[in-house]
């Protein structure tokens, strides 16, 4: 065959009916509604996961059952048919679908949908994304055929298929793949300079970055300046309470402080000690996302429920994005984590036991694996604290990953009942908690809870019966196809209402009211404050 062919000939028939089903498959609903342009681009990478898969079955299935011409023709006709009645079915139905999914969200199910124009964008990617592969390919049988005038053949092949892997490998790796990490590193460290205009720098020398403090405002980064200057004032806690609130102590150490997580750690107990926090009622160790995002209602309802008698302290560990710091920084933010804590449980437990704080850890998204990642399993945290919060925990947690493994034949993993749920709890809504130690918050349409490599090959059990109240009924799970759309289902995560997907709004007050809430603490307050965290 002539090698320029790769390119340019038609595409093969398990490509092509491999690539219609998987993407018809993609059509299909997942956790949470896209729109039609990251539609189409889902469509096309599925698509193309669908050509390889079946390219490869096709190869295999021609050395099988050669195909006389004749049968071959009449094959490719009904398979043609078949794909597009398959394709504008789909494409008809998925209008309905995610006017379903979002209906089923509360979310406005009047959508723009253009189904000629996903495919007409699925198409042109899926053609580049093709031909880019079969370039690739035409390179690799040009390397194998001149190799083949120098050696034996079988040591060509084998010798020109792993050194184009070995490139190709290389080549992701080193300039696409670090490429991409230096690029979100560069831009992220721009972005970690700057300040959020509604953050403004502490008077109150009970704040790190105000008067006093050891940690300088400048050093905070992005994150921490929103953090440390989102303190709740005393007066608005005070117009809550109807009672003289305290300045809630908020500490905060960034990258740019110190040089090692166990550094930055001391530093925060220092600053804990300066601000007298070893003397509040309660003492939060808070975990953070990749950027040092601290969500201000988890930091501001405790504030609120205990009349600013807090303390909360958090460490940056990185400035990239989340998405992106699981990816290059989950062991950063795992020593991290157990830094802080470890440092604030040693001068903790140095305290009179009389005498002091209710001690307790809390973290949302990567944050909870921050925190989870100090303890080695769940009696060594319920040993080590009075109690935790953790919202949104990604599919890694550790022990997060035991609880699940282990809760009570026949509950379904989207809401595990742990031995009787006497320790630990798992809720969505508001109402489904009562007082714990241990308590997570999960949404059973959370992709950043549920995505998984080994959704490419395995069905999930959080699509088995009963399924959760925001899972669409009509989802179904693929191979690889599942794995795309969940990873996808990302980029929406936060664009949807609370209680779904990864936002959980007010219901974190739930949390906090079932971990940490003070004495007389009612019902009634917890709806006061549910409502008043839920303003703009």
């Amino acid at each position: 065959m002539n090698n320029a062919r790769v390119v340019w000939r038609r595409p093969g028939f398990g490509g092509t009916l491999g690539a219609t089903l998987f993407f018809c498959a993609s059509l299909t609903p997942s956790l949470l509604p896209r729109d039609w342009l990251l539609q189409g681009v889902m469509g096309a990478v599925t698509g193309i996961l669908g050509y390889g898969v079946g390219a490869a079955i096709g190869a295999a299935g021609r050395r099988l059952l050669p195909a006389r011409e004749r049968g071959r023709r009449l094959a490719w006709q009904i398979m043609l048919g078949c794909c597009a009645g398959l394709t504008a079915v789909a494409l008809w139905y998925s209008y309905d679908w995610q006017r379903d999914l979002r209906a089923l969200m509360d979310m406005d199910t009047r959508i723009t949908w253009f189904p000629p124009v996903i495919l007409a964008v699925s198409l042109a990617l899926f053609t580049l994304f093709l031909l880019i592969a079969r370039l690739v390919r035409l390179a690799g049988r040009n390397l194998i055929d001149w190799l083949d005038r120098f050696v034996p053949v079988y040591v060509g092949h084998v010798a020109g298929v792993a050194i184009v892997g070995v490139v190709v490998a290389v080549f992701a790796n080193d300039v696409v793949y670090s490429g991409f990490v230096g690029a979100m590193s560069d831009l992220s460290s721009v972005t970690n300079g700057t300040t959020d205009p509604r953050a403004h720098r502490p008077t109150s020398p009970k704040i790190s970055g105000g008067p006093g403090s050891l940690v300088s405002w400048a050093s905070l980064g992005r994150e921490g300046r929103t953090f440390t200057g989102g303190t709740v004032p005393p007066a608005q806690l005070s117009a809550f309470s109807g009672r003289p609130a305290l300045q809630p102590i908020r500490v905060y150490v960034g990258l740019d402080s110190t040089s090692s997580p166990e550094q930055q750690a001391a530093l925060a107990v220092r600053e804990l000690e300066r601000t007298g926090a070893f003397q509040r009622h309660v003492l939060a160790v808070l975990g953070t996302t990749g950027t040092g995002w601290v969500d201000q209602r988890l930091a501001g309802s405790l504030e609120f429920m205990v009349n600013g008698d807090s303390a909360l302290v958090a460490l940056q560990y990185s400035y990239l994005p989340s998405w992106v710091s699981f990816l290059v920084d989950r062991g950063k933010a795992a020593a991290t984590g157990a830094a802080l804590f470890s440092a604030v449980r040693q001068r903790w437990a140095a305290l009179p036991a009389g005498h002091r704080p209710k001690l307790v850890v809390a973290g949302e998204s990567l944050g909870s694996f921050e925190l989870e990642s100090a303890f080695a399993d769940l009696p060594s945290l319920t040993g080590g604290t009075d109690g935790a919060l953790f919202v949104g925990p990604p599919n890694v947690n550790p022990i997060w990953s035991d609880l699940t493994a282990g809760r009570r034949p026949g509950s379904p993993v989207w809401r595990p009942d742990y031995r009787d749920g006497r320790t630990v709890q798992f809720a969505q809504y508001p109402g489904e908690l009562g007082r714990r130690r241990v308590v997570y918050l999960q949404n059973a349409s959370d992709p950043v809870v549920w995505w998984s490599p080994r959704l490419a090959y395995r069905r999930p059990a959080w699509l088995e019966s009963p399924r959760g109240p925001d899972v669409n009924p009509q989802m179904n799970w693929f191979p690889l196809v599942t794995f795309w759309q969940v990873l996808v289902d990302m980029a929406a995560a936060q664009h949807v209402p609370a209680a779904h997907g990864h936002v959980y709004g007010a219901n974190i007050v739930d949390g906090w009211a079932a971990v940490a809430a003070p004495p007389g603490w009612t019902g009634r307050d917890t709806a006061r404050l549910r409502r008043l965290v839920s303003r703009p």
